[in-house]
């Protein structure tokens, strides 16, 4: 590193600290907060680093009787792991017919597929929750996640590390017989496996963090709360307490963060795949 570089790298890594400490700040005070105790919490200023902590707050929110964390953590896992697997499947079947079917109209359909998109998200919720409850699934816990279970974005991630693929290799296996599906699943997937785990993350945070479907869906049947509503119901029923309802948000943002932490190396992998040559 010659002297005119240091400088700039030093002053790269402080602003990168500066960065972090300002955006990790407010998760520390959430975590940090739900070990106090909540008298500690209302003082003036709040006494957060005061000493004084406990998991009695962790405890509570876990146990909670008036709204229950446990039954709305395992639907928030239940609407990320499906909402998950169906984005790698429907993802993965249409992006290779996109790609390696040689079916009229495709870029035509590509463009659908975009064009979904670009639909703001609150135009289609209260169609889909009509549509649901005509279906007589409102109080169904796969009406959370139905609405959801093919998404335009994983089809174009998809589409595109397909395309990063040597169609001269797909010609090849198909003269030796290799079946669609076949080459698919042992040949193609494999190969985008960085992609693959890409959409895995970002299709299951979008479901964990899902927050208005649910609010709606579960607004007749409590027992389809996930723990984005689960909380806000918590802050309604707890607005006294600030330690039990930091307490519940430090439950969500748990998978979340170990998520993205485990999964980041991948994330980063699979959005720039196919994007240098």
């Amino acid at each position: 590193m010659n002297r005119t570089s240091r400088p700039t790298a030093v002053l790269t890594y402080v602003w990168l600290v500066v960065a972090a400490v300002v955006l990790l700040f407010p998760v520390l005070l959430t975590v940090v907060g739900g070990f106090v105790q909540s008298r500690y919490l209302v003082a003036r200023p709040p006494g957060l680093f005061s000493g004084h902590y406990d998991v009695a707050s962790y405890v509570r929110a876990w146990g909670q009787e008036v709204v229950p964390l446990v039954p709305a953590f395992l639907n928030s896992l239940f609407v990320g792991v499906v909402i998950m697997l169906a984005h790698l499947v429907t993802s993965s079947l249409a992006a290779y017919a996109l790609v390696f079917l040689r079916t009229p109209f495709r870029l035509p359909l590509f463009w659908f597929f975009l064009a979904t998109i670009m639909i703001p998200y609150e135009a289609i919720v209260v169609p889909n929750a009509l549509f649901i409850r005509a279906l007589g699934l409102g109080d169904d816990q796969w009406a959370l996640v139905l609405p959801f279970l093919a998404n335009g974005f994983g089809v174009f991630l998809m589409r595109q590390a397909f395309r990063a693929f040597p169609v001269e290799l797909h010609q090849a296996a198909r003269v030796d017989g290799c079946s669609h599906l076949r080459f698919l699943t042992t040949i193609l997937l494999p190969l985008v496996r960085p992609s693959l785990t890409a959409l895995a993350v970002w299709s299951f945070l979008q479901g964990w963090n899902m927050y208005f479907w649910p609010l709606i869906i579960s607004s007749t049947n409590n027992s389809l709360n996930t723990l984005q509503t689960a909380v806000f119901a918590l802050k309604s029923n707890e607005s006294a307490d600030p330690g039990l309802l930091l307490a519940g948000i430090t439950i969500t943002l748990v998978p979340t963060l170990l998520l993205v932490v485990l999964g980041q190396r991948f994330l980063v992998r699979g959005f720039t795949a196919g994007a240098v040559k």
